[in-house]
């Protein structure tokens, strides 16, 4: 019997893509702590934000949406949503003020301690509601990949 031919965009679905980037941009963390050397910090900050940036754009224009009608939430999902404000702020200020100084590594702690708060919701709340609701991650998954696949280039395009 042949074997279907899986796509890039059916890999995964929704939660476990989400999940990915979420270790991903922990692991960011880890190493921005680690560093030493300031144009590393600068590197790993920008590659964060640029992460973050993507990550929260395909929650708010997919995810979200479809978790809110699935769920017909009018909490979790509106939360996060706030949070990503917030984050988007941390992002806006950590991108454009100097990458040196207590003040540089100030912005990128509290953004990592928001990440970690916000993702402990996202994973402990919604991600599990999604999960037991007749919502398709399967097909919510091809459509973040894709869309998120469209950011990277237009970002790549960018720099």
């Amino acid at each position: 019997m042949a074997q279907a031919k899986k796509s890039p965009a059916s890999a995964q679905d929704a939660i476990t893509l989400l999940r990915a980037d979420h270790e991903k941009v922990s692991e960011l963390f880890e190493r921005f702590d680690k560093a030493r050397d300031s144009e590393k910090k600068k590197s790993l900050a920008s590659e964060i934000c640029n992460e973050l940036t993507i990550h929260a754009t395909i929650e708010e224009e997919i995810f979200y949406p479809a978790a809110k009608e699935a769920l017909k939430d009018d909490e979790m999902v509106p939360e996060a949503l706030v949070e990503h404000d917030s984050l988007k702020k941390l992002i806006a200020d950590i991108e454009s003020a100097e990458h040196e100084g207590e003040m540089f590594e100030a912005r990128v702690k509290v953004l990592s301690e928001f990440v970690k708060h916000h993702v402990k919701e996202e994973q402990n709340e919604l991600f599990p509601a999604v999960k037991k609701s007749k919502l398709d991650t399967k097909a919510l998954g091809e459509q973040l990949t894709a869309r998120k696949a469209e950011l990277v280039e237009e970002m790549t395009a960018a720099a």
